[in-house]
């Protein structure tokens, strides 16, 4: 994972530091993208979207050392329809809403190692500990 976003940045500023009130999501989820413009901000405008594209929830291991990793292996659905070339993930604090920045927020975002086209018929997976998630 490469970085945090705006928002989760203010959101630790202002727990750690301010004592101001924050509830955790249950869940986080796994996103994709095929740009990385607008999430630092908050405001991605380039997630997947239609055909069978869902995000994924994602469980992590403990921390330790300031790292994690996905516990199990994370699958999007078969893609029936082109979803173009993933560049980006984002965990995300909600399953389906799209209004960025109020209903839905960027915690962490980063570029795939490799992009990787998805066409009609691919299914792409996240092989467990894949997602390495540190901080630093």
């Amino acid at each position: 994972m490469s970085a945090f976003s705006d928002y989760l940045e203010n959101v630790i500023i202002n727990k750690l530091l301010r004592n101001q009130a924050y509830t955790p999501p249950a869940t986080v989820y796994l996103a994709l993208f095929t740009a990385v413009t607008g999430l630092e901000t908050d405001a991605p405008s380039a997630e997947v979207s239609g055909d069978t594209y869902a995000r994924q929830a994602c469980a992590l291991d403990a921390a330790s050392g300031g790292v994690s990793a996905n516990t199990s292996e994370i699958a999007f659905p078969q893609a029936g329809a082109s979803w173009g070339t993933i560049t980006h993930f984002a965990l995300v604090d909600h399953e389906t809403n799209v209004t960025w920045g109020t209903n839905v927020h960027v915690l962490m975002y980063g570029a795939l190692t490799v992009s990787k086209a998805i066409g009609a018929g691919d299914t792409l997976k996240v092989a467990a500990s894949d997602l390495d998630i540190s901080i630093s």
